[in-house]
C-alpha cells in the first residue's frame, strides 16, 4: 500500500505539471473597489469610449545635448514611431508632435511620450509587457537615456523572488538540530516540496477559473513551504517518540497519524477557513490569493497525512540513521530540561510574567496608531528598474506626479458643447491647488464622453495626492460643473488605490468579527471552555498588532527599515494586514491547539491546573518554538527579495509568527491560565450540551477528576506532539 501512495503523489506531481502546461491560465488582477468612483470611471470608458478603456505607459527621455538636438530627436521619434505600430497601442502622443503641451522640460532635457494601450495591466502578460517594454529600453544609448514608466512597464520586470532556497536550506538546519538525524530532516522538507510541486502546477489551472493576482503565488508558496514542514515535523516528532515508547514502526505510524495526523488536518483546515474568510472583503483580488493560499495549504496538508506516512513506512527505525554527531541521542528528563525549568518560573510568577508579556505586545502594537495606508509607487521599486529610473526622470523635469496621472471622464454633453465644457473644466481645475498640468481633452468618435487626463503636483504615494482626488471630487469639480449638466468621475491609478484601501477599510470589522467569531466557537468545541477561546480572540488580536506595529515601525525611517531595505515613508497597503491577520489566525490556532492540548491532557489526568499549565507547557514547547523556527526563517527569507511588497509581507508574518509562538504561546498563555485557575474550565451546563464535541486527537487519556457538578462528562484531548 505505502508503495502505491509514493507512486500516486508522484504521478500526480508529473501530471499536474503537464496539465499546467496545457490549460494553465494567465495572471489577472482586479484591484478596483466595487461600486467606487474610479470603477465608474473604468466602466465609462469600456462602454463609451474603448479606445482610452486600456492603462498608459509613459516613455521618458534625457538627453545632455537636449531633446530637441536633431539626432536626439530622430532617435526619439524613431522609438515613438515603433512603438505606435506595436500590438495593444492606441495612440502615441509625442513630446514632438504639440510642443507647447508641456512634455518638455524647461532645460530642454527631458521630454515624455504617453502611450494609450488597448489593455488595462490586468490583461497583460509579463511576457507581453516585456515585448512592449524591452524594444523601447533597447534604444537608449550613452547620449540618451530612454525609461519606461507605469504598471505595464512594473508588469515587465515581474521575476521569481528566488529567495525560498534560503528559507528551505534555513529550515533542513533548524530540522537537523531539532531531530539529530539527517533521516529525519530529510522526511519534512520532501513531503513539503512534493505537496508544494503540485500545489503550485495546480494553481496555474486555477487562474482559469479564478482572477489571481501576480503576488498570490509566491505568497502562497511561501506560505505552503511553512505549513508543510510545520505539519510533517510534528508528525515525525511523534512517530519517533512512539518508537521511543516501544512501538513497532508500523504501529507508531498509527499512532503519529491517529494524534498528531488529526492534529495537523485540524489545523490545516482552520487556516483554509480563516483564508477564506478574505472572501467578506469583496475584493477581486484577494479572493484570487485567498483561493492560491487554500490551495496550497489543502495539498501540503494531504501530503503530511498520506504521503509522510507512507514514507514513514519505509524508514522504520532507519529514520534514527545519519545522526548528527553534536546532537543530543537521548532526550534529557523532562524535569532536567530548560523548558521545565522555564514552566516552573512561570508558575512562580505569573503576574510578572503575564505583565511583562503584556507590556512587550503593547509596545510593539504602539506604532501601528501611526501606520498609512496605501499603494507603494515607483520610488519604491529596485534603483536599476527602469519604472525606478522613468520616475526620477519625469519628477526630477516635470514634477513628482507625472508618472501617475488622473483620468477623469466627461460626459452629460454631446458635440461641440461637450468639447467646450470639457475644456473650460480643464481651465478650471489647472488653477486647483495640488495640480501641477492638464492636459487637452480628447473626445471619443460618438462626442459624447470626453477624457481629461491630469497631473498632481506631488507622488502617488504622498498623502497631498489623496487629498487632491478628495479635493477634486468634493469641492473643485462639483464647483466647476454646477448647471452644466455635466457627469465627471474621477479614475487612474492613485484614485482606484484610494478606492480601494477605504473600501478594504470600510469591511475590516466584518473580516475580523467573521474570523475571530469562528475562532472563539471552534477552541468551545474543542477545549469545553468559555475562558481559554476568549483569551485565544484576545491575544490574536495583541498578536496581530504587535505584528503590524513592526511594520510600521520598518516604513516609519528607523533602522529596522534600514536593515530590510524598506524605504522611509513607504504606505502599507491594506490588504497586507488582511493577508497577514488571515494567515496568522490559522497558524496561531496551530500552536493553540499544540499547547493547550497537551494542557487539557494533564488537567484530565490530574485535575492540577497549576501543575497541568506547568508541564503542559514543558512538553509542548520544543516542538512548537522549533516549528515556529522553521515559520519565520521561511517568511524572512522574502525580506531578501528586490520587492518592496514581499519585504513588507515576509517581515509582517515572520513578526507575526514569532511573536505569537514566543510572547504568546510560552508567556502569555500559560501566565494566564495560572492566573485563572480551574476557571479556565468552566462552561454552563447548557452550553455545554448544545455545543458539537470536537476532539482533535484520537485518543482519550484516563481521566481521575471527577466532572464539575454542572458540566457534563468532556471529552479529554491529547496534545501528542511534544
Amino acid at each position: 500500500m505505502r508503495r502505491l501512495v509514493v507512486a500516486g503523489w508522484v504521478a500526480a506531481l508529473i501530471g499536474t505539471f503537464f496539465l499546467a502546461g496545457a490549460v494553465g491560465g494567465e495572471f489577472r488582477q482586479d484591484y478596483l473597489q466595487p461600486s467606487s468612483e474610479s470603477q465608474e470611471a473604468v466602466e465609462t470608458l469600456r462602454t463609451s469610449f474603448p479606445e482610452r478603456a486600456g492603462d498608459s505607459i509613459q516613455i521618458a527621455i534625457q538627453s545632455r545635448d537636449g531633446v530637441t538636438a536633431p539626432p536626439i530627436q530622430a532617435r526619439a521619434e524613431r522609438v515613438f514611431d515603433a512603438v505606435a505600430r506595436a500590438e495593444h497601442v492606441v495612440d502615441v502622443l509625442s513630446p514632438y508632435s504639440a510642443p507647447d503641451a508641456g512634455r518638455i522640460s524647461a532645460d530642454g532635457t527631458t521630454a515624455f511620450a504617453t502611450v494609450t494601450l488597448d489593455r488595462t495591466v490586468n490583461e497583460f502578460t509579463p511576457e507581453e509587457a516585456a515585448d512592449l517594454v524591452e524594444p523601447v529600453l533597447a534604444a537608449a544609448g550613452d547620449d540618451m537615456q530612454v525609461e519606461v514608466a507605469g504598471p505595464v512597464a512594473a508588469l515587465s520586470q515581474t521575476a521569481p523572488i528566488g529567495s525560498e532556497a534560503i528559507g528551505l536550506l534555513a529550515a533542513a538546519v533548524i530540522l537537523l538540530f531539532t531531530f539529530g538525524s539527517a533521516v529525519a530532516m530529510g522526511l519534512p522538507l520532501v513531503t513539503a516540496l512534493l505537496g508544494l510541486g503540485i500545489a503550485m502546477s495546480l494553481g496555474e489551472v486555477l487562474r482559469r477559473v479564478v482572477d489571481v493576482p501576480d503576488w498570490a503565488p509566491a505568497t502562497a508558496a511561501m506560505v505552503g513551504l511553512g505549513v508543510g514542514i510545520d505539519y510533517a515535523l510534528l508528525i515525525v516528532t511523534r512517530f519517533r517518540g512512539a518508537l521511543a515508547d516501544g512501538q513497532e514502526p508500523r504501529e507508531a505510524t498509527g499512532t503519529a497519524i491517529g494524534t498528531a495526523g488529526r492534529a495537523v488536518v485540524f489545523a490545516g483546515l482552520t487556516v483554509v477557513v480563516s483564508m477564506l474568510g478574505i472572501l467578506l472583503m469583496g475584493q477581486a483580488s484577494m479572493t484570487g490569493f485567498a483561493f492560491s493560499v487554500v490551495l496550497t495549504v489543502l495539498v501540503v496538508m494531504a501530503a503530511s497525512v498520506t504521503l509522510l506516512p507512507a514514507t514513514l513506512g519505509f524508514t522504520g527505525r532507519s529514520i534514527e540513521r545519519l545522526h548528527v554527531p553534536f546532537v543530543r541521542r537521548v532526550a534529557r528528563p523532562l524535569d532536567a530540561s530548560r523548558w521545565y525549568r522555564w514552566s516552573r518560573f512561570i508558575q512562580r510568577s505569573p503576574w510578572i510574567a503575564a505583565t511583562g508579556a503584556l507590556g512587550v505586545l503593547l509596545a510593539l502594537a504602539a506604532p501601528f496608531l501611526g501606520i498609512r495606508f496605501g499603494m507603494p509607487d515607483a520610488t519604491n521599486d529596485p534603483a536599476t528598474s527602469t519604472t525606478r529610473q522613468a520616475h526620477e526622470l519625469l519628477a526630477d523635469g516635470f514634477g513628482p506626479g507625472f508618472s501617475a496621472p488622473l483620468v477623469l471622464t466627461v460626459q452629460g454633453r454631446t458635440g461641440p458643447d461637450l468639447t467646450t465644457a470639457t475644456d473650460a473644466l480643464g481651465a478650471t481645475l489647472r488653477s486647483t491647488a495640488g495640480v501641477a498640468s492638464v492636459e487637452p481633452a480628447v473626445v471619443n468618435a460618438a462626442a459624447d464622453t470626453a477624457v481629461l487626463t491630469l497631473f498632481a503636483s506631488t507622488s502617488a504615494q504622498d498623502p497631498a495626492t489623496d487629498d487632491l482626488v478628495d479635493r477634486l471630487r468634493d469641492e473643485s469639480i462639483p464647483g466647476a460643473i454646477t448647471g452644466t449638466g455635466l457627469s465627471v468621475d474621477v479614475g487612474g491609478m492613485v484614485a482606484a488605490n484610494l478606492d480601494t484601501t477605504r473600501g478594504a477599510a470600510e469591511r475590516l470589522p466584518l473580516f475580523f468579527g467573521g474570523v475571530l467569531l469562528m475562532s472563539f466557537v471552534l477552541l468551545m468545541m474543542v477545549f469545553r471552555s468559555v475562558a481559554v477561546p476568549l483569551k485565544a480572540v484576545l491575544m490574536n488580536l495583541l498578536a496581530s498588532a504587535a505584528a503590524f506595529g513592526v511594520l510600521a515601525l520598518a516604513v516609519g525611517g528607523g533602522v529596522l527599515g534600514g536593515l530590510v531595505g524598506i524605504p522611509e515613508g513607504t504606505p502599507v497597503p491594506i490588504q497586507l494586514p488582511i493577508g497577514i491577520f488571515a494567515i496568522l489566525f490559522g497558524l496561531s490556532m496551530d500552536y493553540e491547539v499544540f499547547l493547550l492540548s497537551r494542557i487539557k491532557e494533564e488537567y484530565d489526568r490530574t485535575g492540577d491546573n497549576a501543575m497541568a499549565v506547568a508541564d503542559g507547557l514543558a512538553k509542548s514547547a520544543r516542538v512548537i518554538t522549533a516549528s515556529a523556527a522553521i515559520m519565520v526563517t521561511v517568511f524572512f527569507s522574502f525580506v531578501l527579495g528586490d520587492a518592496v511588497l514581499s519585504k513588507l509581507f515576509g517581515l509582517g508574518l515572520a513578526a507575526a509568527i514569532l511573536i505569537d509562538a514566543t510572547v504568546i504561546r510560552m508567556v502569555l498563555v500559560p501566565a494566564t491560565m495560572e492566573l485563572l485557575g480551574e476557571r479556565n474550565w468552566w462552561l454552563p451546563a447548557w452550553l455545554d450540551r448544545l455545543l458539537p464535541h470536537l476532539t482533535v486527537d484520537g485518543t482519550v487519556p484516563p481521566t481521575t477528576r471527577a466532572p464539575a457538578a454542572d458540566a457534563a462528562p468532556e471529552p479529554a484531548l491529547i496534545g501528542g506532539n511534544a
